[in-house]
């Protein structure tokens, strides 16, 4: 396959050949593009990397489809193992979850949509979603809010990144009722998960040549609780001297986002800012539809939205938007050391954005879902593994 997709390649290219030099240039290209596709191909025959996929509620089963299909489309060597888990359809359980679990713990791999966690309370009060990631232990949820190219909001060339813990905080699932008509609710903060999201960011910002970190925090209020996490990330803001480091009151964040998001680099906080936050930055960049997310624990990683919504009122409407799955998809191969990859399918789903022709409802158009797919697999690299 790797011959004939080089044999079609380097006759397309020879009709435009203007003199000898140029053939001997053609040549060596197409040796080149030979030994890169035969590379892909070697992946391929190896074995794919097994990934565990998890749809979610609301739309999450149709931007599962568009991942799949682009995959498809790139040859992406990747073996999805798909298990479904939810509390909305009656697919929840213990079996399941660990059957989920297992898979992910099997995998350290996992691509999810949002399960959607209903209020009502039927006697448990930590939802699957939160189970789930408990077990898995995914303290760090990180969402890259990034101004898409070609697509106008109210601020352009955003780019910032919101760390949050998520495995204690307000989400503890400590709730109960001391008295009648009185529920007290547990907000739960320790040293260790403090320090521990604190130093994933610095590590983070180090990593990524960011220059600053900000810790969110409400510790006017919480005096105890905030303060002890508001304290950690001083302690370990000391260790990374050439990161500057500021505070900011979790209010004060939310108006300062909204009116110059350009003074934010890297900002970590607490579980409940963070998803406040997390949805806000989304919104300043174009909303849910386009931002990725993920999330990590010393053994695995969780590709997901950044901002968690089911949008279910557009299910089977074939109107949901997959720039962000796609996205976060993208992030997956990166994490698995598929650059090339990778780097086909953003680029792709960019450029179909910069170009403006095909843009779902949410981002002022009238294109499905499909069209959107249809779309990004055209703007693939022609040397993707598409035969064309």
């Amino acid at each position: 396959m790797a011959a004939l997709s080089c044999a079609r390649w380097l006759t397309r290219a020879v009709v435009a050949a203007p003199n000898p030099s140029a053939w001997r240039s053609l040549c060596t290209s197409a040796v080149a593009h030979a030994r890169s596709q035969a590379q892909a191909e070697d992946v391929r025959v190896e074995g794919a990397f097994p990934v565990t996929m998890l749809p979610g509620d609301g739309v999450g089963p149709e931007l599962m489809h568009a991942v799949k299909e682009v995959f498809k489309a790139a040859c992406v060597p990747v073996e999805f193992q798909e298990h479904y888990l939810s509390e909305v359809q009656n697919m929840a359980s213990e079996e399941k979850l660990e059957q989920v679990l297992s898979s992910m713990k099997e995998n350290k791999v996992a691509i999810i949509g949002k399960i959607h966690t209903p209020m009502e309370y039927k006697g448990e009060l930590a939802s699957y979603d939160m189970r789930l990631r408990r077990k898995l232990d995914l303290f760090a949820n990180v969402v890259h809010v990034k101004s898409l190219p070609g697509y106008m909001t109210r601020h352009n060339n955003i780019d910032l990144v919101i760390i949050r813990e998520q495995t204690e905080g307000e989400y503890s699932s400590l709730e109960h009722e001391s008295a009648r008509g009185v529920i007290e609710c547990l907000k739960i903060v320790t040293r260790t998960k403090s320090q521990r999201i604190a130093k994933f960011a610095f590590d983070y910002a180090t990593k990524k040549g960011r220059n600053k970190v900000t810790a969110v925090h409400k510790a006017n209020i919480m005096k105890l609780g905030d303060g002890l996490f508001l304290q950690c990330c001083e302690e370990v803001a000391e260790l990374y001297p050439k990161i500057k480091f500021e505070t900011m009151i979790i209010d004060n964040c939310c108006m300062q986002l909204v009116q110059n998001p350009y003074q934010f680099d890297v900002l970590v906080m607490p579980n409940l800012y963070g998803n406040i936050i997390d949805n806000l930055a989304a919104g300043l960049v174009g909303g849910a539809g386009v931002v990725p997310g993920e999330s990590y624990s010393a053994e695995y990683a969780v590709f997901e939205m950044g901002a968690r919504h089911p949008f279910a009122q557009a299910v089977g409407r074939n109107i949901a938007n997959p720039t962000a799955m796609l996205l976060s998809a993208s992030n997956m191969l990166r994490h698995l050391n598929l650059e090339y990859h990778s780097n086909m399918i953003a680029d792709a789903v960019k450029k179909v954005i910069k170009v403006g022709k095909v843009r779902t409802r949410d981002m002022g158009g009238y294109s499905t879902t499909t069209d959107f797919i249809k779309s990004v697999i055209g703007h693939l690299h022609p040397y993707g593994g598409s035969n064309s």
